[in-house]
Formats: structure tokens, sequence, C-alpha cells
């Protein structure tokens, strides 16, 4: 008896879903990456508006230059804020004042030169070299951090915990969300098992509004249109001094988003019988992209970017890889951050029910780190392994935990978590890597 063949449901990243389809992915792509990046202008003192504005045009600038090669979407970083805030001195919520937003504009236009040069010498050397800098014991641990390190900000805001106390109803809109959104990835086939993110993030809207978690008096303020803010960079050398280094120490994170992304697109190619997407070979060209969207965002006053883990997970859960969905998301971020009833619309959707979804968005992050050490064959026995794993999982999680904000205290210097763990990392796996001989 012949076995019927396995329909296989998904879209490579030069494959394009029909108009309708495309909207409604591209839609889901955009929920996702909606939260952190306005938690970023939040905490920055940059304008939300215009922070979305520059998230939705640095990606397009990243697919134009990357031809359309790389399926990333270009959100606002956590690894800049605490270098930011020192030029901005924003507190949460409070818009800084054009001058020192304008001021860190062009710190952010700097490290995006560093991006863009970085990207060159990879391109230039080869990936040989960049793998004994950044082999998969460094780039899978790294990771792990990243999604591991975010578990606090999903639990804690989808418990809506505030002032020591969490919040029964919260939690009930967050685990009706989680827990719709695992069964859509899970038992969903076809387009609606593509849409699992947007349907569990739906069910528990419904589920809130009951709940008293929305207040639809925030959605209509009486203005349809109106323009982000835009400001221009002004140079501050101090500002250079304090922003430009971070882009050293986020290349290793970078490197991980992109190898995660190469493992799960290559698995759906497999399983679709088509040729091999080469997107590991491409992290010079990715960086360079990298480096762009800072300098595009900033330009009009959005904070510094990086690819955003959400939006891989999304991809890897939906096995939705399509350049043109990315895009249309893109799309979609800049007209809305002209449109206020739109975006006052998309804040309205509770934090507790973003973060229910985020829950499961965040450990397929970690999970994906995982996958990248089994991918290539990491021997977990090797003394030499073991330590880079072990430095990194542990400054960067011990870092992020242990810390105000993830800024490790050192030296007279707020060190970022999960950089500094990258850094370290490197640094023992490079050390540790004297006199061995290849395997």
């Amino acid at each position: 008896m012949t076995k019927a063949k396995e329909t296989v449901t998904g879209y490579l990243p030069d494959e394009t879903p029909s108009t309708g389809k495309l909207i409604v992915f591209a839609f889901q792509q955009l929920l996702v990456m909606f939260p952190a990046t306005v938690t970023v202008a939040l905490l920055t003192g940059f304008h939300i508006s215009t922070t979305i504005f520059a998230s939705g045009l640095a990606t397009l600038a990243f697919l134009f230059v990357t031809k359309g090669k790389i399926p990333l979407y270009y959100g606002s970083s956590f690894s800049y804020i605490a270098a930011i805030v020192s030029i901005t001195g924003a507190s949460f919520g409070q818009v800084a004042p054009d001058a020192l937003i304008s001021q860190a504009q062009w710190g952010i236009i700097m490290s995006g030169l560093v991006s863009i040069a970085a990207g060159l010498i990879v391109s230039r050397f080869g990936m040989e070299v960049i793998e004994k800098v950044l082999p998969a014991s460094v780039t899978g641990s790294i990771a792990m951090v990243i999604g591991i390190s975010l578990a606090g900000v999903a639990i804690t805001s989808a418990a809506g915990f505030s002032g020591g106390q969490a919040n029964d109803k919260a939690w009930i809109a967050a685990l009706v969300t989680l827990f719709a959104t695992i069964g859509f990835s899970v038992y969903l086939k076809g387009v609606a098992g593509q849409l699992p993110i947007l349907f569990g993030i739906l069910v528990g809207y419904i589920v809130s509004i009951p709940l008293g978690l929305v207040d639809f008096a925030t959605i209509w303020t009486g203005t349809v249109v109106e323009l982000p803010h835009f400001t221009l960079p002004a140079p501050n050398w101090m500002a250079v001094a304090a922003i430009m280094p971070i882009a050293i120490a986020t290349i290793p994170e970078s490197t991980a988003h992109l190898f995660q992304l190469d493992i799960y697109v290559n698995d759906l190619a497999k399983r679709k019988g088509k040729k091999e997407y080469k997107i590991a070979d491409k992290l010079g060209l990715n960086l360079v992209g990298d480096g762009l969207g800072d300098i595009v965002a900033s330009l009009f006053g959005g904070p510094a970017g990086t690819n955003y883990g959400e939006n891989i997970s999304t991809m890897a859960i939906t096995k939705n890889f399509s350049v043109k969905v990315l895009g249309g998301a893109a799309v979609m971020a800049i007209i809305l951050s002209f449109i206020q009833p739109l975006s006052n619309a998309i804040r309205s959707v509770p934090g507790s029910v973003i973060n229910g979804a985020c829950i499961y968005l965040f450990g397929v992050i970690g999970a994906q780190g995982v996958a990248i050490m089994i991918n290539k064959k990491v021997d977990l026995f090797d003394a030499r392994n073991l330590a880079v794993i072990a430095v990194i999982l542990v400054v960067g999680l011990g870092g992020s935990y242990g810390f105000p904000n993830g800024m490790i205290p050192a030296f007279g210097m707020q060190l970022p978590a999960i950089a500094t763990a990258a850094v370290l990392g490197i640094v023992v796996n490079l050390a540790l890597s004297v006199g061995r001989k290849k395997a």
C-alpha cells in the first residue's frame, strides 16, 4: 500500500502568498514586534510613533540592501537602552528633549557604521574565520540567553504584576492566550495553521473585554492622521563614545539570529524538496543591512535596532519565511505611525494578552539556541565547549535577573548582560583555542 505524501505548508523566503493571505500574515508579524518596539521608545525617551515609523523604514532598507535574501524584521534593540538613556536622561514614559534625542541619534548612526564595517570584514574573510570566533557553542548559547532572559518580562507582564501584586484577571487573559496560541499552532492546518499567534491574541483580547482589561476610550482621541515627530541628528562625541561600542557587542546576537533562521528555512526547503538556502553564509550582508537599518532609523529619530527574535520565532512556528510578508509588515508599521486610531487600537491589547503569547515565543527563541548546537553537532562533553557555554549562560542570565534592567555594574561601568556574556564567551573560546589542534 502506497503511503500518502505529506502536504507541506509554508513559504520559503522567495515565495509569495496571495494578496489577502499576505496582508493577514504581515499583520501577525506586526503584532509580535509592536510591544517590544514601543517599550524601547518608552524606556529611552524617544517618540513612539517615530519609533514605529523608523522600524518599518529600517526593515525595508534592510530587505533592499540584502536583496530579499534574508527574511528578518528590524525592530528597536534592548541592548542599546542603557547607552541611549545615558544621553537622553529619560524616565519611563517621559519623552526626552529634542536636543538630547538628536545627540543620541548621532551615536546610533556611528554604531551603524561599525556594523557595516564588521559586515564588510566578514564578507572579505569568509565563514571559516567567523566560525572560529563565533562557533555554535557561542551563538547557540547566546540565542538561549536571549530567549530565557526575556522570560521574566513575559511572566511578570502576563501576571499584570505591579506594586508587588499579581492581577488574577490578567492571569486569566494571559493563560487563555497562551494555551489558545499553543493549541492553534499544534492543531490548525493549512492557512489557518500559519496564524496561531494572531488567533491566540484575538482570543485573549475577546476574553479581556468582559474582564475589564481593555480601555476602549484610549482608541479614539479625536485625531485620525498625525505626523510622527521627526528630529535630525546632531554631532556629539559623548554620544558616540557611549553608544558606538554596543554595536560590536551585538554582532554575536545578530549572528545567532541568522543561524537560527538558516536551520528553520532549510528544514522547510528540505521538506518541500527545494534548493538549499545558504542564509548563514550571508552573515556579512546581514551585518551591513543591520548597520544600514540603524542609520536609516536614526536619521528620522528612531532608536538603534536589531533583527527581532520574536519575529523569527513566529516564522519558525508558522513556517512562513516569505520576505514579502515581512516587507508588508514594514509598510503596515509606517502607515500605522501616521494613523492614530489604528496605533491606539493595537496599543489597547492588554499587556497580559501579548505576553501570554510571548511566554511561547520567548521559549521558542531559547529552544532555537539548542537547535543550533544540535545542528552543528556541538560536543557537550568537551571541556572547552562546556566552559564557553557556562560563562555565557551564567553571565547572560545572572546579569539579566540579578541586576536592575539587566545592567551589570563593574569597574565604574554599566554593562549590558547579554552583550557582556557574548563578548566573554568569544574571549574564552579564543583563549582556549590557542594551540588546539584542528579535529
